[in-house]
């Protein structure tokens, strides 16, 4: 099993955002419940991050699709490691958070005034990892 997260920023208007993200959820989790994938999916201010769990072959094919997927732009991919456990998320098929202020305080901590995923390095990652598996997971 492997873990690869990547942040994204979003490609919709104000207006389409919303519809894009239930779809995005939508699809992801009948994609990876058929896959076996588990992750997480975060959105604010314009921006995605996302961390997958699965088989290898199953995440490199899945974010080939995300790469091709017009939703999202300015892709940046982080260290992808090996999960010896369970993995982090195995609860859910696609564990969606939305803006939170913990999140928020997170990136204040760093110096940014809103939700700026490309701007972390691959070591700050499992600190906002932990925080977004102990958040409760909400509708769209």
């Amino acid at each position: 099993m492997i873990q690869l997260c990547y942040a994204s920023r979003t490609s919709s208007s104000e207006h389409e955002v919303l519809n894009d993200l239930r779809e995005i959820l939508s699809e992801a989790r009948n994609f990876n419940t058929q896959h076996n994938i588990h992750g997480v999916l975060y959105f604010a201010d314009e921006y995605f991050f996302q961390c997958l769990e699965g088989e290898e072959a199953s995440i490199k094919f899945l974010f080939e699709k995300l790469i091709r997927d017009p939703r999202h732009h300015q892709i940046k991919l982080f260290k992808t490691t090996a999960v010896v456990e369970e993995g982090h998320f195995s609860q859910w098929s696609m564990k969606y958070v939305r803006r939170n202020s913990q999140i928020q305080q997170y990136f204040n901590d760093k110096g940014y005034d809103s939700f700026q995923p490309l701007s972390l390095k691959d070591e700050e990652i499992p600190e906002l990892l932990a925080l977004l598996y102990e958040i409760e997971q909400v509708e769209v």
